[in-house]
C-alpha cells in the first residue's frame, strides 16, 4: 500500500530551474534541492553536504553541476561528487567513493514533481486540466499555510464557508437551498452541486448574466489534490477550474500550488488581470482563516463537531486518516449519498 512518500508533491515550478541558482523545497518535513543536469533534466538531493552538512541549495549550478557555497564540493545530477577543491579539484582520487542518495523526480505540466520514496511506480502525478491547451487561460499562485493538509483540503472543497470568509466576492449567505450528491470511490470523493444559479457573488453579472444553469463539481483526489470545476451554459459556455495541490512541508505547514483555469471565450484574455487579483484576495481570505484556525487547534486541541451538512469532510477525513496510519485509502468502503444545505 502507498504510503505519503509515495507519493509525488510539487516541488517548485519548471521556470524556476531556469537559473544557475539551486531552489530548496520542503516535503513531509524533508530539506531539499533542485536544480538541472547536464541535459536539463530536474534532478533532486536532500538539502544537506555530505562533507560538513552545508546546505546545498546555498551554493550554485553551473554545466549542470552543484557546487556547496561551503567548501566547494561539486556533484554531478546523479548525486557523485566530481569535485573536491581541497584534494585537487576534479583530479582527486577519493571524490569517486562519495554520492549522495538522489530523489524520484518528474516534470509535467510546468510542474517539478518530487517522490522522498521510489519503491511503488505505478503513481503518477495529477494532470493538470486543460494546461496550454487552446481557447484556456491559466494562473498560478503559491501560499503557505500554516496548517495541514487535511484542513487545507477541507477548505478548499466546503461551500458554507464562502458566503462568510468571501462574502460579495464568491458568494452571499441567502439561506438557498442546494441539494448535493457526494460519492467516495478508490480514495477519491466527488460531490455534485445542483440548483445554483446567481449566487456567485460580485461577478454574477459577467459569468452568467442570462441565469443559465450552473454545474459546479468539487473533487478530492489522494493524497493532496482538490479540483472545483464551474460551467454554464450549453457546451460549457463559460468554465472556472481550481486546482490545488497541497504540499505538506511539516506535520503542521502546508505550501499550496494553486491552478485556475479558465474560458470565458473572446473574453478570456481581458479577464485575467482580474481573475489573477480575485483569486489572491479569496486564498489570503482562507489563508488568515485557516492560520487562526491552527492556533485555536494547538491551544485546544483538534475536536470538531460535525452536522449532517459535514458529510463531505468526514468521508475526506477518513481517507487522510487512513494514509497517515499507513493504510490503504482506496480500500475504504464505496460511498453514495444525498443532502441538502443552505447558502
Amino acid at each position: 500500500m502507498p504510503t505519503p512518500s509515495q507519493y509525488w508533491y510539487i516541488a517548485c515550478e519548471s521556470q524556476r530551474l531556469a537559473t544557475k541558482h539551486p531552489v530548496s523545497a520542503q516535503i513531509l518535513d524533508q530539506w531539499i534541492v533542485c536544480f538541472r543536469d547536464q541535459q536539463g533534466r530536474p534532478v533532486a538531493f536532500p538539502d544537506r553536504c555530505l562533507h560538513r552538512c552545508g546546505r546545498l541549495s546555498r551554493g550554485s549550478v553551473g554545466n549542470g553541476e552543484l557546487t556547496c557555497s561551503y567548501h566547494g564540493w561539486t556533484y554531478d545530477g546523479t548525486g557523485h561528487v566530481v569535485c573536491i577543491p581541497s584534494e585537487g579539484g576534479r583530479a582527486a582520487a577519493s571524490q569517486k567513493q562519495f554520492r549522495t542518495t538522489p530523489y524520484g523526480v518528474c516534470e509535467c505540466d510546468g510542474y517539478v514533481y518530487v517522490r522522498l520514496d521510489n519503491s511503488v511506480t505505478s503513481i503518477e502525478p495529477f494532470p493538470m486540466p486543460h494546461y496550454h491547451e487552446r481557447g484556456w487561460q491559466n494562473l498560478r499562485l503559491v501560499h503557505d499555510f500554516q496548517n495541514t493538509v487535511a484542513n487545507c483540503v477541507e477548505n478548499f472543497i466546503d461551500v458554507p464557508h464562502t458566503a462568510f470568509v468571501h462574502p460579495g466576492i464568491f458568494r452571499a449567505n441567502r439561506g438557498s437551498a442546494i441539494d448535493v450528491t457526494v460519492l467516495r470511490r478508490n480514495g477519491q470523493v466527488h460531490v455534485t452541486y445542483k440548483n445554483e444559479v446567481d449566487n456567485l457573488g460580485s461577478y454574477t453579472w459577467f459569468l452568467n448574466p442570462h441565469r443559465e444553469p450552473v454545474r459546479h463539481t468539487d473533487s478530492f483526489f489522494v493524497p493532496n489534490v482538490t479540483h472545483v470545476a464551474y460551467s454554464i451554459g450549453n457546451g460549457e459556455r463559460v468554465a472556472y477550474l481550481i486546482t490545488s495541490q497541497s504540499v505538506p512541508t511539516t506535520a503542521k505547514s502546508t505550501r499550496v500550488y494553486t491552478d485556475i483555469t479558465y474560458r470565458f471565450g473572446r473574453l478570456s484574455w481581458l479577464a485575467r488581470p482580474i481573475a489573477r487579483r480575485q483569486a489572491k484576495k479569496v486564498i489570503q481570505q482562507d489563508v488568515d482563516e485557516l492560520n487562526e484556525q491552527m492556533k485555536v487547534i494547538d491551544k485546544y486541541g483538534q475536536r470538531f463537531i460535525d452536522s449532517p451538512a459535514d458529510r463531505i469532510h468526514k468521508l475526506v477525513s477518513q481517507i487522510c486518516d487512513a494514509l497517515e496510519r499507513g493504510e490503504d485509502p482506496t480500500e475504504l468502503p464505496d460511498h453514495e449519498s444525498s443532502l441538502t444545505f443552505w447558502v
